[in-house]
């Protein structure tokens, strides 16, 4: 039976999520095709980088992003004293807590497509005089789409299950920036086990079925 008290944080993951997945795509697929096809200096470490995040403990990441968009940090403080923003204790910082996690699932996973895609092909469209844009976009994108799919259905779940860096940067405020995961805490710390084994079960029941289609996706065509 659905608990009310579930509501609001179900949607406010399910928003957080989606836009980390969005946002973790555009960078992870064009981080991808840099790193997978261009060489030049620093590319392993930049590599390294992009992969740092699946490693590290998630408090680690958040006080990074707290170092990185703290009120004294290098970018928050301009964005405050320029624009009068702040993503501390916000929902847009759940979502950049959740992108920054979320990250190189979609990475490995393209850059593991992209690798993929026969380079006879897109040589074949070089004769016919196609420009290097229109051969990612209708040519490389289309044949490792299937592999970034699965890698942006990984980082969708990594996302709404995150809650160490998304503690550290967003908080716990009920209404505010509590997910899922941050309300399963909260539940459990205040002995409601009635809405915890709830909101267990949309978190688990969600992220089975997006391991069950993503591992389909990941297999080859028979």
């Amino acid at each position: 039976m659905f608990d009310a008290a579930a509501f609001t944080p179900l949607l406010l993951t399910l928003k957080v999520a989606l836009l980390a997945t969005l946002a973790a795509l555009c960078l992870g697929v064009g981080l991808a095709q840099l790193v997978g096809k261009f060489r030049f200096a620093g590319r392993d470490w930049l590599d390294a980088i992009c992969t740092l995040p699946l490693v590290l403990p998630p408090t680690v990441l958040g006080y990074y992003l707290i170092v990185l968009i703290g009120r004294r940090g290098i970018l928050g403080q301009w964005l405050e004293e320029t624009f009068g923003v702040t993503l501390m204790f916000t929902w847009e910082g759940a979502v950049l807590a959740a992108t920054v996690v979320a990250f190189p699932l979609v990475f490995r996973s393209a850059r593991a497509a992209l690798d993929g895609v026969d380079p006879n092909i897109e040589n074949a469209a070089r004769t016919l005089g196609a420009s290097e844009s229109r051969i990612f976009f209708q040519v490389t994108l289309p044949l490792a789409f299937r592999g970034i799919l699965s890698g942006g259905m990984l980082a969708f779940a990594r996302a709404m299950g995150e809650f160490g860096a998304t503690l550290m940067v967003a908080g716990n405020i009920p209404g505010k920036t509590q997910t899922l995961s941050l309300a399963v805490y909260t539940a459990v710390q205040a002995g409601n086990d009635r809405l915890a084994n709830f909101l267990v079960l949309v978190v688990s029941t969600v992220c089975v079925v997006i391991l069950v289609i993503a591992g389909k996706l990941l297999k080859p065509n028979t």
